[in-house]
C-alpha cells in the first residue's frame, strides 16, 4: 500500500496544478502557441510577478517547456496529456452548468481552444 501512497500523492500534485483560475487561463493561453511571460500577463490581465510564479509552478510539474530569448522567457506546452486532461474537465463543468444558455455557449467556445 506504501507504494500506491506515493502515487496517489503524486496524481493529487498533478491535479492540484488545475486548482487556480489562474494557472487555467495560461494553460488556455498556450494550449496553442508559444508565448513570451508578458504577452500571457497581457492576454489573461494578470500581473507579470503572478504569471511568472504559475508558469513557475507549471514548468516544475513537466507541464510546460521554456527557452530564453535574450532577455524574454517563452513558455510552451510539453506535457499534451495534461491539456487533454484540462479540455476534458472544463467540457463536463461547461455541461453542467446553471445558467443562460449563452453563457454555456460562451464557455464551450473557449474550451474549444484548448482543444
Amino acid at each position: 500500500m506504501d507504494e500506491m501512497n506515493a502515487v496517489f500523492e503524486s496524481v493529487a500534485k498533478y491535479f492540484s496544478l488545475l486548482s487556480d483560475p489562474t494557472r487555467l487561463r495560461i494553460m488556455h493561453s498556450i494550449c496553442q502557441d508559444e508565448k513570451s511571460v508578458n504577452a500571457i500577463a497581457d492576454e489573461i490581465g494578470a500581473t507579470q510577478p503572478n504569471v511568472s510564479r504559475h508558469l513557475g509552478l507549471l514548468y516544475q510539474a513537466g507541464v510546460l517547456a521554456r527557452r530564453r530569448d535574450g532577455s524574454q522567457m517563452f513558455y510552451r506546452v510539453s506535457d499534451s496529456a495534461f491539456t487533454e486532461i484540462c479540455r476534458t474537465v472544463c467540457i463536463r463543468v461547461a455541461g453542467g452548468l446553471e445558467g443562460s444558455t449563452a453563457l454555456k455557449r460562451r464557455f464551450r467556445n473557449v474550451i474549444q481552444v484548448l482543444g
